[in-house]
């Protein structure tokens, strides 16, 4: 069998690997298929998966809490847009669960929590490049507040403007961050690969599927979307749902091998 430049590589003692790992193109359908696998982890670890769950809605109704207390509506809507920048990284353990359970192994949440922990540094590389958005969307939403009515009573025009424009930005800035956090995360979980090597793969990746990550979009939506709608009751199960689908869109997308596996 002849091997690939980077197994030739390794055997001569040098470091060499792809800039990013090659991708699979996918069919429009395949997020239905995770989900349906994304689910079977979830009945197979419920206590794991759904424990960290409920502790993710507790921790949504102590910032809900305090935001409302504290601030206003503004800063709650601030922390919900903050939710979907942050969603990747606290979704790290439901992936780790997902790899023990493709091992043949019983997960414990505490065990993939402090695995998860292992990997702080591209984490906070992540959080980073995170940040830098975050920052530069709350820049341009203040710029966005010019397409605001200044008139007391707004007509319907004016306010459909402001919505419009608001929207577009924002989902610009949602898109990115998709692009870059689809597949990164849960190949940081599974291989010993730097974030910029994983952000350049999952960008790669989105955009060489777009039908199919169009549809992976409407279905993360509709499972948060239910999760608000319940009070945020809801995301204890859709939030552990989507996080073992999205590892297995990683395992069906994303071709790693060339990267050595962490330590088990």
């Amino acid at each position: 069998m002849t091997e690939s430049p980077s197994q030739k590589d390794r055997d001569n003692g040098t470091d060499a690997l792809p800039f990013a790992a090659p991708c699979k193109k996918l069919e429009t359908n395949a997020p239905l298929r995770w989900i349906s696998l994304g689910w079977q982890d979830l009945r197979r670890a419920p206590l794991q998966s759904l424990s960290y769950g409920a502790i993710l809605v507790a921790c949504s109704y102590v910032l809900a809490f305090l935001a409302l207390t504290f601030g206003n509506y503004l800063v709650l809507l601030a922390l919900i847009s903050g939710f979907v920048f942050l969603g990747p990284i606290i979704a790290m353990a439901f992936y780790d669960i997902s790899l023990q359970l493709q091992r043949g192994r019983t997960p414990t949440l505490v065990g993939s929590l402090r695995r998860s922990l292992h990997h702080i540094g591209n984490q906070m590389v992540f959080a980073v490049i995170l940040l830098i958005i975050f920052l530069v969307w709350a820049r341009a939403a203040t710029m966005i507040h010019v397409f605001f009515p200044a008139l007391a009573d707004p007509s319907l025009k004016e306010l459909a403007t402001f919505l419009v424009v608001g929207s577009a930005v924002g989902s610009l800035f949602a898109a990115f961050v998709f692009c870059i956090s689809a597949f990164s995360l849960p190949m940081i979980t599974d291989r010993n690969a730097d974030t910029v090597t994983t952000v350049v793969t999952s960008f790669n990746a989105v955009l060489r599927n777009k039908s199919a990550m169009v549809v992976w979009v409407i279905l993360i939506i509709a499972a948060v979307a239910a999760g608000f709608v319940t009070a945020f009751i809801g995301l204890a199960i859709t939030i552990p749902l989507i996080g073992h689908a999205t590892w297995h869109a990683y395992q069906e997308t994303i071709d790693s091998s060339a990267w050595p596996r962490h330590p088990e």
